[in-house]
């Protein structure tokens, strides 16, 4: 793999969907507060994007709302919050006028299995095109600020077509072309292979939206990003926490970062987004476990249990004698190492039926202080709704998320059927 000479050297950057895709994991769910808090972490380890939500599903306008606040007020500084359509301008127009998105993937299939048995044989390839430029044109029109496009099952897709399909959406504004592996389907040859020559013929910024179908994932995500960069282009990984997703899952956002960090042949390379904080790594990963309801495997890379654990008599002495005799990277960059303390005696939490006094005693342990009983009050209100909002015991990060924007957090809970 030879890289292309560039006047500036093009970059990784991670656009996580743990908060549209991962959330479509069947049986299992987030709840807003939720969902809101994943968005919070991502900004704070510097995921350049989050695809934080369905713009036309009603049910997601005041979350939607609360959190480009959140970004507005600086809660949020760095992160850009997308939200996901179907690639017509029907959904377009009700994003625009719902939501105060201000940017947008809008997706439509392009296979001929899609076409054929999805569309019903209703909608050419030439439709597929009119409908996805129509859309693409109107969120311009709309002043919308990033507008990626997405080729779903792009991987089973004509090539030919997929190169008609991305020069067409570069001609009509779109920030970023999105090659859907949808079924995981690819394999790191096909995939780099691929994406080289849309690279090289089109000349756009390209995302790379693997699954795990066949256990390829990764290697997928990162070798397509691989061939984008090497093709001229900006290279967008989409990434999940723990790697959530629909069926076999997406790429994990943790295992992504360390293979482009700490890869043979990728390190010093090609170039990670300069604002990932691999510093969040374990709080984000336990909150999403915790939030999900779905415990980290013991041999996640970085997060599980044993990725710094040595067993083996000639391991263990090696380790002992130098880390990298047998560890990539250190566990203190992933923010692990501080000892978990659990309390074993009285412990009092602040629950949808919680009194003002055991609620205060929970919020001094937090060093968070209430200017008089009614502001404390209005806060333990927030905190009855919230759990009953997620139906977990609410967590250190949630319960102060709620004392210092209460007024986000009400819209946050506020359902308008």
């Amino acid at each position: 793999m030879t890289k292309k000479k560039t006047s500036k050297q093009k970059r990784i950057y991670l656009v996580d969907v743990t908060n549209r895709d991962g959330v479509q994991t069947a049986r299992l769910g987030l709840a807003k507060l939720q969902k809101t808090m994943i968005n919070m972490y991502l900004d704070q380890m510097g995921v350049f994007r989050s695809e934080f939500g369905f713009p036309v599903t009603r049910h997601e306008t005041n979350y939607l709302n609360a959190n480009i606040e959140l970004c507005k007020i600086g809660a949020m500084p760095s992160i850009k919050l997308s939200g996901w359509v179907r690639a017509i301008t029907q959904d377009v127009d009700t994003a625009t006028t719902r939501t105060n998105v201000e940017h947008l993937n809008l997706s439509i299939s392009t296979s001929k299995q899609m076409l054929q048995k999805k569309f019903m044989g209703r909608s050419s390839e030439a439709d597929i095109i009119k409908m996805m430029t129509d859309a693409l044109d109107l969120a311009k029109k709309r002043g919308l600020k990033l507008v990626g496009v997405n080729a779903e099952d792009a991987s089973r897709s004509n090539i030919d077509f997929l190169v008609k399909f991305a020069k067409a959406a570069k001609n009509h504004g779109a920030s970023t072309f999105r090659y859907c592996d949808t079924l995981g389907y690819d394999t790191p040859f096909t995939i780099y292979k691929r994406i080289k020559e849309i690279a090289d013929k089109v000349g756009i910024d390209i995302e790379l939206h693997c699954h795990n179908d066949l256990g390829m994932v990764v290697a997928n995500s990162v070798t397509g990003a691989i061939a984008a960069i090497d093709g001229g282009v900006n290279a967008y990984i989409n990434t999940t926490v723990n790697g959530m997703g629909e069926r076999a899952g997406n790429a994990d956002l943790v295992s992504v970062i360390l293979a482009v960090k700490y890869g043979s042949g990728i390190q010093g390379k090609y170039i990670l987004d300069e604002k990932v904080n691999l510093g969040i790594t374990w709080r984000i990963a336990k909150y999403a476990a915790y939030a999900f309801g779905v415990p980290i495997p013991i041999n996640q890379p970085g997060v599980g249990a044993n990725a710094f654990a040595h067993e083996s008599g000639i391991h263990a002495d090696g380790a002992l004698k130098d880390r990298r005799n047998y560890e990539l990277y250190d566990f203190e960059v992933l923010g692990r190492g501080e000892p978990e303390l659990l309390e074993t005696g009285r412990q009092i939490v602040a629950g949808e039926y919680s009194g003002i006094k055991g609620f205060r005693n929970v919020y001094d342990k937090l060093e968070v202080k209430f200017n008089d009983d009614k502001q404390a009050t209005e806060i333990l209100e927030l905190v009855r709704y919230a759990n009953v909002h997620t139906q977990k015991p609410l967590v250190h990060d949630e319960l102060i998320f709620i004392a210092k924007y209460p007024h986000i957090a009400k819209n946050i809970f506020t359902m308008n059927p």
